[in-house]
């Protein structure tokens, strides 16, 4: 098994966004209209980037930040482009109107850390998932939720595609909203992993996600009754008798394929309808603890960091350097394609 630590963090040439986070990195988030990246980190920072973008070749410009008073877990942008919500530790989310300039502003609290936020354009609203048990959704004139949402237990991972919503929390719970009755769960289902939830990521077309566990094991569900054969589980992010967390999910805007990203320190792309893996990328030297597609889908960013999943003794702040790396992803990594006979799952 290799340390973390030893060899290179980046091994698969990706290009190195300038003036990383000074700690752990806990989200990534590209704009929806724009190549502007934004991370948050347990520095407590905010930070956003502008990518260039030519031919084969890009580069990153830092263009500003923000600061929590304590550790940013989660990030999301407006769907035109102009603003970033951020929340964590301090209990509190945080909007910032990039583009115009202004300051942050605080547009949602809560009892405990917040894990989860999205914007969900279709409504006009934010939500926000909270280790306090519960999702709140925001009307950003008001200083007050719209509504409250009990949770069975702590938010751990949300993914929105209006209608459809689907939240990971502690004990295994996902729970399905159907966002055109936000007030009543569509469906309580048990994780079909065995171990604890990492992420989720909602299907483009909305019939279903896919669910990562911390056991090295995706779960592609479809919440469509006929469609329950369609189900299936596969393993990912080991490396023989070592198994590694899923930390992250993300589906490609175009083609649909999904990337994972774990703490064995790859990413993948794969094709759930052929249930195939399209490209294995070879392992960094530290955690990726997060990963996401920009709007179409030519740029893959991915934190490259210790994620304490070994514990404080594996902890190496000489080299525990944090690092956001940009790969620029062929077609024939993120494209589908048919699979060849039938013969077993690879």
């Amino acid at each position: 098994m290799s340390a973390f630590g030893i060899g290179s963090s980046n091994p698969n040439k990706s290009t190195e966004v300038v003036s990383p986070p000074t700690d752990g990195i806990s989200s990534l988030s590209f704009s929806p209209k724009a190549n502007y990246l934004v991370a948050t980190s347990w520095d407590n920072q905010v930070r956003c980037w502008e990518i260039t973008k030519s031919g084969t070749s890009v580069g990153s410009v830092g263009k500003a930040s923000i600061a929590h008073d304590q550790p940013v877990l989660c990030s999301a942008w407006k769907d035109d482009g102009t603003t970033v919500f951020s929340g964590g530790c301090d209990k509190q989310v945080k909007m910032w109107p990039l583009l115009s300039g202004g300051p942050p502003v605080t547009v949602a609290m809560h009892d405990a850390p917040v894990k989860e936020v999205a914007w969900i354009p279709e409504m006009n609203l934010l939500v926000s998932g909270s280790w306090d048990k519960t999702l709140r959704y925001w009307d950003l004139r008001q200083q007050t939720p719209v509504h409250t949402q009990q949770l069975p237990e702590r938010c751990y991972a949300l993914s929105v595609k209006h209608p459809l919503m689907v939240v990971g929390t502690a004990d295994r719970n996902l729970i399905v909203f159907n966002l055109q009755n936000p007030q009543a769960e569509f469906k309580r289902i048990t994780s079909p992993l065995k171990y604890q939830t990492r992420c989720v990521a909602a299907f483009p077309d909305q019939q279903g996600f896919l669910v990562g566990s911390i056991e090295g094991r995706v779960g592609v569900h479809h919440l469509d009754e006929q469609q329950q054969s369609k189900n299936f589980t596969f393993k990912c992010h080991r490396e023989g008798n070592d198994i590694y967390s899923v930390n992250s999910l993300s589906f490609h805007p175009v083609h649909h394929t999904f990337a994972t990203a774990g703490s064995d320190g790859a990413f993948n792309f794969w094709d759930k309808d052929s249930k195939q893996r399209l490209k294995a990328m070879l392992r960094c030297n530290q955690p990726i603890p997060c990963g996401t597609f920009n709007n179409d889908g030519s740029i893959y960013a991915y934190a490259v960091c210790y994620d304490w999943s070994k514990g404080a003794e594996n902890h190496n702040p000489a080299t525990a350097k944090s690092n956001i790396y940009l790969h620029l992803p062929q077609e024939t990594e993120v494209k589908g394609k048919p699979r060849i006979g039938t013969s077993g799952r690879k």
